[in-house]
């Protein structure tokens, strides 16, 4: 059952540490099919230098397992809240700790849009969202997540299409796209411009985020119906 979707996962997880987003199994991709209504996703624990296509496991929007000898990530139930509310325009999805960015989100605070490289990706500030209650925790605690990042997004009025990652306070770094591709892709650029920003406040720490009209040309060239950046056809 969805083999091609599992060597596709496969090698969007693979892409994790050759472009640094993770030591160990620190991280996870996922891959939402709307035509079956399943979803397919790293095994739990698994090291990146044994896994195969055929460890990758395939959920149910219902959280059942539907294929795969091995458990699922522990974060399946974060990326399964995440396709029941935006899987009309979010397919793939990313968890991991890569540094930087989970540097802001330790420290509780969202990455500013100080520049022309974040606002060709995302449309304003990257959240970053509460931490969780001490029941939420102990209740159903990567569910938990998944509602919290589907609802602050619902209250912040933001688009998951505009600003796709999120960054989880205390915890670590979300990201999405149109699959599970361009998902590993939006989190590349997450953890890049944490960098620029983190560096950025240290060369000047009286900096401002770039002016909206800037930040307003580069998202529009690139995002919309007048987008005109790159080739006809292509991301």
């Amino acid at each position: 059952m969805l083999e091609s979707l599992k060597k596709k996962v496969f090698e969007a997880n693979i892409l994790l540490p050759k472009y640094g987003l993770v030591t160990f199994t620190w991280g996870n991709v996922s891959e939402y099919d709307p035509e079956t209504k399943l979803f397919v996703i790293k095994p739990s624990g698994v090291s990146y230098e044994t896994m195969k296509p055929e460890d990758m496991v395939v959920m149910d929007l219902e959280g059942n397992r539907v294929e795969g000898e091995l458990n699922p990530s522990s974060d399946t139930p974060t990326h399964l809240e995440i396709y029941k509310a935006w899987g009309d325009k979010v397919k793939g999805v990313v968890h991991t700790h890569s540094s930087y960015a989970t540097s802001f989100a330790q420290a509780g605070r969202g990455i500013p849009c100080y520049g022309t490289t974040h606002a060709d990706y995302f449309y304003g500030e990257i959240p970053c969202v509460r931490c969780l209650t001490k029941d939420e925790i102990e209740d159903a605690y990567e569910e938990n997540t998944g509602h919290l990042i589907v609802n602050e997004f619902a209250a912040m009025s933001k688009d998951p299409v505009a600003v796709p990652a999120v960054l989880c306070k205390n915890h670590g770094v979300f990201a999405w796209g149109k699959d599970s591709m361009d998902a590993v892709h939006n989190s590349v650029v997450t953890e890049e411009v944490a960098k620029m920003a983190l560096r950025c406040e240290l060369i000047n720490p009286d900096v401002k985020p770039a002016p909206q009209e800037l930040q307003d040309k580069h998202y529009y060239r690139k995002h919309g119906a007048n987008a005109y950046y790159g080739q006809k056809g292509s991301n």
